[in-house]
């Protein structure tokens, strides 16, 4: 009996702790979220970013990445990684685009479609999915037609698997065409119309959502939003491996090379220059480069140095710009045609460093021509006194300074021509 009671004590005292930490366990967030936030153009850092974000939500248990859009587009190839990412992810990504005023065109198209659950906020647009050049010019028509044909086939498949109007996404590819969040909603582009990320979670929550064949829906109260903190290293990468921004750091440091070069011991720009080109060639390794392009725009600076060394009559010069337009207008490659930099933006930089590369080699040129004043060169047809001679040598006074001198022919013998002043060739003189 004593046994009994006891045991029988300590069952109720468990069920008591059992029943006092229900509220507790039931009280906890049952559905946190992770929220991304991207408002720039698609680059390798956004395509960085999301993976990121995506093993950090794993991490910390999330159940849904929630993607914040609003950008104007950007590179094929980062987009496609990036839609490759969200379709294969093991935990629902939602996209939503706002706040009001943002838009999702081009890339963000693609984003959208891939997405499990997408949402706008009023008074934002999406479409104008064709593909265009990096400053927004026209590619060709063969090109064209090609990357139409890809871009529709993957934009129509994606909508359609996630219930989505695949009709538009390819329209949107093919025509260009944009539309509102009102126009969205009623064409099934999308699922929700929320004027906030909260609200469109609550909307998502109450209907609910399928994703790898389980219906998932949760409760306003089940919602924690955490913001995913992308940092300086985001930021910056993402200045940084713009393809503009990288082609001046590239032109920046061959400048300040050259004149480090040419000016040995000035240091500011050598430094500069150096620190330029390993930041120019950090973004080219990260964006899908011509190697080729790479290597004409370097041999148009070993170009301009020949220049100063051989006599061309600018000929050279001529070569090294031509070389430099050539490199600067293939650089940059992508399978999609959508990173090819503006001929417009390349030709001003071109002029601006050829003219500037072009005025040191003409002052360098000029500096060489001109006669030396130091040292022994600067020597030659001065006159010299004699302070002693002995056979055919002696001591001479030069500007000062006590020279050792040596005839320049066996019988030479100085003369007081001159009122003792004696001239003595250049190839005779030696430091005291």
């Amino acid at each position: 009996m004593h046994w009994s009671r006891l045991f029988f004590a300590a069952a109720c005292a468990m069920f008591l702790v059992m029943f006092c930490c229900v509220p507790i366990v039931l009280s906890e967030t049952a559905f946190p979220v992770l929220k991304l936030t991207i408002d720039s153009a698609i680059s390798p850092a956004q395509e960085e970013v999301l993976v990121d974000a995506l093993r950090a939500a794993e991490d910390q248990g999330s159940i849904l990445l929630l993607l914040v859009l609003d950008t104007p587009g950007g590179l094929g190839e980062s987009m496609r990684s990036m839609v490759s990412t969200i379709l294969n992810s093991s935990i629902p990504v939602a996209v939503w685009v706002g706040p009001p005023g943002a838009r999702a065109a081009s890339a963000g198209v693609f984003l959208v479609a891939a997405s499990s659950v997408a949402g706008m906020a009023p008074q934002t647009t999406i479409g104008a999915a064709s593909p265009v050049g990096l400053g927004g010019e026209e590619v060709s028509a063969t090109m064209a037609k090609k990357m139409t044909n890809d871009f529709s086939s993957l934009v129509k498949s994606m909508a359609e698997s996630r219930g989505r109007d695949g009709a538009w996404y390819s329209e949107a590819v093919e025509k260009s065409v944009s539309i509102s969040a009102g126009e969205a909603l009623k064409l099934k582009v999308i699922e929700f119309v929320a004027s906030t990320p909260e609200d469109f979670l609550v909307q998502v929550g109450k209907v609910g959502f399928e994703f790898k064949g389980k219906r998932m829906r949760f409760s306003q109260d089940d919602i924690e939003l955490q913001e995913y903190e992308t940092g300086f290293r985001y930021e910056f990468l993402s200045w940084l491996i713009h393809p503009q921004i990288a082609y001046l750091f590239i032109l920046g440091g061959m400048l300040g090379l050259f004149i480090e070069l040419t000016h040995p011991g000035t240091v500011f720009p050598g430094v500069f220059g150096g620190l330029c080109l390993l930041l120019g060639l950090y973004a080219l390794s990260v964006l899908p480069t011509n190697i080729v392009g790479l290597l004409l725009v370097l041999f148009s600076l070993i170009l301009f140095m020949l220049e100063i060394k051989v006599v061309s009559y600018g000929m050279i010069s001529v070569a090294a710009v031509v070389s430099l337009f050539v490199g600067s207008v293939i650089l940059f490659k992508d399978d999609y045609g959508t990173l090819q930099i503006s001929v417009w933006f390349i030709l001003w930089p071109v002029l601006f460093l050829s003219a500037a590369v072009s005025a040191i080699v003409f002052l360098v040129a000029r500096a060489q021509r001109t006669k030396m004043l130091l040292g022994e060169a600067g020597m030659i047809g001065l006159n010299g006194k004699v302070l002693s001679w002995e056979g055919n040598s002696g001591q001479i006074r030069v500007r000062g300074e006590i020279w050792a001198a040596k005839g320049a022919r066996s019988d030479f013998t100085p003369s007081s021509r001159h009122d003792g002043q004696n001239c003595f060739d250049k190839r005779s003189y030696g430091r005291y």
